[in-house]
């Protein structure tokens, strides 16, 4: 699968360009599905936030605003209650999906129940990832970014790549995601971790790994 790891979405040129090189096609040519279920996890605003990336009315975290060929909504709590039949065909079908921000624990809750994270790898798709929806894909997230805790306890994601992520460094709203905060959260991860802003995104493609930024971010190698 190819994967488009971004921390606020397409937010500048270059990222935008390397969702179009993993496209392989513009956008307008290409078909989304969109998934918010990981705004359900978070504290507080679990609506607001689904709302807000559904309808594309997050200015400065453009995903399903970009102008896609046709755009759906998968919402995967709702999953194991229909038959696969139903969804699973529009998914393969679709040249990208873009996951919603929030609460990665969630998120990998409901990708396993729902049976989408055992199809990740035979996905066509290109998976682009906002926030959580990038976290999701690491093997951990640290347990500072669980705040909605899995029946089975711990920080454990999907692992389908090797390295974690610490999204919005030096963001002016989140004060603790200053890089001396970054730093001290990637010291207890057992992998590497990308620290990366909202303007730096990761592009993976056949195993390699690329970052794609207009501004600052670092390797962090425990």
């Amino acid at each position: 699968m190819k994967l488009l790891l971004t921390s606020a979405g397409i937010r500048n040129p270059s990222i935008h360009q390397a969702l179009v090189d993993l496209l392989g096609k513009p956008i307008a040519e290409a078909s989304a599905l969109c998934i918010p279920t990981a705004g359900y996890g978070q504290p507080e605003g679990g609506s607001q936030s689904a709302w807000r990336f559904i309808s594309g009315t997050q200015p400065n975290r453009p995903m399903t605003g970009l102008g896609w060929r046709s755009l759906g909504v998968l919402e995967l709590t709702c999953l194991p209650s229909i038959d696969e039949g139903r969804w699973m065909p529009l998914v393969r079908e679709s040249d990208v999906l873009l996951v919603n921000g929030g609460d990665a624990a969630y998120l990998c809750y409901w990708m396993r129940r729902s049976g989408l994270a055992d199809a990740l790898p035979s996905l066509g798709a290109v998976w682009v990832g906002l926030s959580a929806g990038s976290m999701v894909m690491t093997p951990s997230i640290g347990e500072d970014f669980v705040s909605w805790h899995p029946p089975t306890g711990g920080d454990r994601t999907l692992g389908l790549v090797d390295f974690s992520i610490f999204p919005h460094l030096d963001n002016e709203m989140l004060p603790g995601n200053c890089m001396a905060e970054a730093e001290k959260w990637a010291s207890k991860m057992p992998q590497p971790s990308y620290l990366i802003d909202d303007e730096t995104a990761i592009k993976v493609m056949d195993g390699t790994v690329e970052v794609v930024s207009e501004g600052h971010w670092k390797l962090f190698t425990p």
